[in-house]
This record gives structure tokens, C-alpha cells and sequence, in this order.
């Protein structure tokens, strides 16, 4: 081989060698960029996912007045879940928050569920009755000594709910005109946590039934 020869060859081997390194540069600035937009892409979703949650699927407030003592407090703060009658209707003993259309105040009412829609519901007694039959309480709470309206039967129609106040004795519930029964267009959703003293609405106040252990 002559050094023409060997030079025209080192000549082309160094062609190449610089073109694969100019590639593996271009295909390692390609790799950061990708990793980068990966990166934001995910930082995107993760704060898209959390102000889904804090602002549609959940929602902080406050209670006002001693309506839910026992359960609930003057002040407490609790999460709403918003998305909790998506799928399905409020139950009897749900804790819910609401706002009445044409209400003139601007906070949410938080009353548990007692009568559902198509019963027939009355207070006798300074108790529950729903078809003619007297419910069994799950919570801790006294006789109403003011049946209100549930004096008489109240056959409560599609999307109708007959609410009250855990202090049955110091609430503004169903039981009065200013209020009545709630419709489901304005639920707004489902008393869940509470956070100063953190629990879960849904199983605070419950009654214990006797020979159980505490």
C-alpha cells in the first residue's frame, strides 16, 4: 500500500468518524430535550391534578353554629367531597353540605340526611318516623322537643330530602319553613374530613350499641 493509497483512507476514516460523533451529539442533545419535555410534561399534570382536586373535586369551608354539635363544631374546619353523589344518590345518616337556591346568606348549611325521596316521613313523639315506622338512630342525639312541619306526614317527592341538625334541639333544619327540604341540584357534596381535630365525618357521634366495647 503506498501512502496515497493509506492517506485516502485515513482521509475517509476520519470523515466518518467525525459524522458519528457529530450523530451521537445531535442523538444525546435529542435524549436531554425528550427528558426535559417529559419532565415539564409531568410537573404539568401533577399541578393540573392538583388543582383539579382542590378546586373541583374537593373544597374546604367552614362550620358555622352549633346545628351539628356533637358531631361538628362551631368552626371546624372540614373537606368537601364534591364528587361523592356522582355516581350515586345521598344515603340517610350522610352528613351534607348544601346551599339552597334564593338563601340570602353566602355560606354552605351542613345537616345529615334522615328522609330520602318517596318516604313518607313525621316526628312523634320527638322522634323519627319514616313510613309509618319509628328509624333507629345511629348517632348520639335527643328527642325533639319541636316536631316544626313533621308534625304532620311529609311524602317527600323525586330528588327530595328531609335533613336535620345533630343538636336536634338548637337547628334550623327541615323541620322549618326557612329551610325545608332540600333538593339535590343544590347539594353541593359530602361532609368527608374534618381537619382541626382530624376525622372522618362519617364515623363521629356514632351510638354504641350496648355491651360494646369502646
Amino acid at each position: 500500500m503506498n501512502m496515497g493509497e493509506f492517506s485516502g483512507k485515513g482521509g475517509v476514516w476520519m470523515e466518518f468518524e467525525i459524522e458519528y460523533q457529530k450523530g451521537r451529539r445531535r442523538r444525546r442533545r435529542r435524549s436531554v430535550a425528550a427528558k426535559i419535555f417529559i419532565w415539564v410534561l409531568q410537573i404539568a399534570a401533577t399541578v393540573f391534578f392538583a388543582w383539579f382536586v382542590i378546586n373541583v373535586v374537593m373544597e374546604k369551608t367552614s362550620v358555622l353554629g352549633d346545628s351539628m354539635e356533637g358531631t361538628l363544631s362551631d368552626g371546624d374546619s372540614i373537606i368537601i367531597n364534591k364528587f361523592a353523589y356522582l355516581f350515586k344518590t345521598p344515603g340517610r345518616g350522610d352528613v351534607i353540605v348544601f346551599k339552597q337556591s334564593g338563601s340570602e346568606h353566602d355560606y354552605y348549611d351542613i345537616k345529615r340526611v334522615v328522609g330520602l325521596p318517596g318516604e313518607t316521613l313525621q316526628i312523634v313523639d320527638g322522634a323519627v318516623h319514616i313510613n309509618g315506622e319509628e328509624i333507629k338512630e345511629k348517632i348520639n342525639c335527643e328527642k325533639m322537643l319541636i316536631p316544626g312541619l313533621a308534625k304532620d306526614a311529609i311524602t317527600l317527592e323525586e330528588g327530595e330530602y328531609f335533613v336535620l341538625g345533630d343538636n336536634r334541639n338548637n337547628s334550623e333544619d327541615s323541620r322549618f319553613a326557612n329551610v325545608g327540604t332540600v333538593v339535590e341540584g343544590e347539594i353541593i357534596g359530602r361532609a368527608w374530613l374534618r381537619l382541626n381535630e382530624f376525622g372522618f365525618v362519617g364515623t363521629m357521634n356514632l351510638r354504641r350499641e350496648e355491651g360494646e366495647e369502646k
